[in-house]
C-alpha cells in the first residue's frame, strides 16, 4: 500500500509508521553515540548491559514483571524479529501455535519459517472480545504457543485482566507457552490500561513478553527491540537471535538508553495526542458512512465498509486510494479465512496536519459502491 501511495499520491493511513519527529531527546542521544567509535563495532550480541538493565528496571515497574537483566533480557532487531527468535526457538517442525485473529502480519510467516502449523481463534466481532471456549477449543495435544497481541494491532483491543486470566488458565492447564506482543503498552485510551500476562500469577516461567522503542518514541526504524523471559527460554531465544542478527545496532542501542530517562509525564502527554489525533480520523471515518469499533490501545482502526455495498476489501481500498486520495490497508490481510472482507485498516501516527486532510478527502467523498450499469 505504501507502494500505490508511491504511484497516486493523496495521504498515507496504510503503514504504520509515524510522520512526525521522536523526543528531541532520543535524536541528540543517537547524535552522540554515532560520534563514538566503538559504536561503530558489533556489541555483546544480547545486548548492551546498560540497555538490558534500563529494560529490566522498566519491566518491573511499568509491566510487573521481575527479570534478571544478565540472563532474562534479550535485545533484538525490533520485535518481528524477538516473534521470528522466539517461535524459532520454542517449537519443533510440526507443533501448532494459537495465533488470535485479527493478527499482526508477521506472526504467520514466523511460523511457517519454523516448520509450526498455526491455529487461528477468532476475535468476537464487532468488539473483538475474546472467546475463552473457543480458545480452549483450539487446544491440540500439538499445541506448544499462544501468540498474544495486546494493545492489538489492527483490532485496537486491549484485553482485560479477565480476558488474561483465561489465557493464563489454558497455558497452565495444557503447558503452554506464551509470547505477548506488547510493542504498543503505552498507548492505550478511556481508562483501558494495559496489563502484562506475564505479571499474572503462574505465568512467570511461561511467558515471553516483547516490546520496544519503536511505536512509544516514533523511532519505527531503529529496530531495536527486546524480550524478557524466565531464563529457560531465554536461553533458546538468545541462540536462535544470535544467528538470525547477531546484535542490534549498537548506536541505536546506546542512544536508546535516553528513551527510559523520559519522565513519566512523556507518557501522559503521548496518549492526550494520540487520543486527539484518534478522535479525528474517527468522527471523519464516521461521517463518511463507516463502521468500526473504537480502538482502545494501538494507533489503528478497522473500519467497515460493508453497509456502503463493499464486499471486495481490495476494490474498496484501491477506490480509496485512486479515487479518494486516502490510502488504507484491505482487511483481509489480517485474517487466514476469508475474513476481514468488508474492511479497511487505518493509522492515525500521523500529524494532527496529515489527519485533518485525510478528514476533509473522506467527508468530501461518496464512499457508496457504484454498481456497473447494465447500459
Amino acid at each position: 500500500m505504501t507502494r500505490l501511495h508511491a504511484e497516486v499520491g493523496g495521504v498515507n493511513l496504510a503503514q504504520g509508521l509515524p510522520d512526525f519527529d521522536p523526543p528531541k531527546e532520543l535524536v541528540a542521544a543517537l547524535a552522540r553515540a554515532i560520534e563514538r567509535p566503538a559504536n561503530h563495532q558489533y556489541g555483546w550480541t544480547w545486548g548492551l548491559p546498560a540497555l538490558r538493565a534500563a529494560v529490566s528496571e522498566k519491566t518491573a515497574r511499568v509491566n510487573g514483571i521481575r527479570s534478571n537483566p544478565e540472563t532474562e533480557v534479550t535485545i533484538t532487531c525490533g520485535v518481528s524479529e524477538a516473534v521470528a527468535a522466539s517461535v524459532l526457538a520454542l517449537t519443533e517442525p510440526g507443533d501448532e501455535a494459537i495465533i488470535l485473529e485479527p493478527w499482526y502480519e508477521n506472526y504467520v510467516p514466523a511460523c511457517v519459517l519454523a516448520g509450526v502449523k498455526p491455529r487461528f481463534v477468532a476475535l468476537s466481532e464487532p468488539d473483538f472480545r475474546l472467546d475463552a471456549k473457543r480458545l480452549a477449543r483450539a487446544i491440540t495435544p500439538k499445541t506448544r504457543l499462544v501468540i498474544v497481541n495486546t494493545p492489538g494491532n489492527p483490532s485496537g483491543r486491549v484485553f482485560t485482566r479477565e480476558e488474561l486470566l483465561e489465557i493464563a488458565r489454558l497455558c497452565q492447564r495444557h503447558g503452554l507457552i506464551a509470547i505477548t506482543d506488547e510493542i504498543y503498552e503505552r498507548l492505550w485510551f478511556d481508562g483501558h490500561r494495559h496489563l502484562s500476562l506475564g505479571s499474572l500469577p503462574g505465568m512467570e516461567n511461561r511467558t515471553v513478553t516483547l516490546s520496544g522503542l519503536g511505536k512509544t518514541y516514533a523511532v519505527t526504524g531503529w529496530r531495536v527491540g527486546w524480550a524478557v523471559a524466565a531464563a529457560p527460554l531465554s536461553g533458546l531465544i538468545r541462540k536462535v537471535h544470535d544467528y538470525l542478527t547477531i546484535c542490534a545496532p549498537t548506536p541505536l542501542q546506546e542512544a536508546g538508553l535516553a528513551a527510559f530517562a523520559l519522565p513519566e509525564a512523556y507518557y501522559d502527554d503521548m496518549r492526550r495526542r494520540y487520543a486527539k489525533r484518534r478522535e479525528i480520523l474517527l468522527s471523519a471515518l464516521s461521517a463518511a458512512g463507516l463502521t468500526f469499533s473504537p480502538p482502545e490501545g494501538a494507533y489503528y482502526v478497522m473500519a467497515d465498509a460493508g453497509r456502503l455495498g463493499w464486499k471486495d476489501d481490495t476494490a474498496f481500498v484501491d477506490f480509496l486510494a485512486r479515487k479518494v486520495g486516502v490510502i488504507a490497508v484491505p482487511g483481509s490481510s489480517f485474517y487466514a479465512r476469508g475474513g476481514g472482507k468488508t474492511k479497511a485498516r487505518f493509522n492515525f501516527a500521523k500529524k494532527e496536519s496529515t489527519l485533518r486532510e485525510a478528514a476533509a478527502r473522506l467527508r468530501g467523498s461518496d464512499l457508496r459502491q457504484r454498481r456497473p450499469s447494465t447500459r
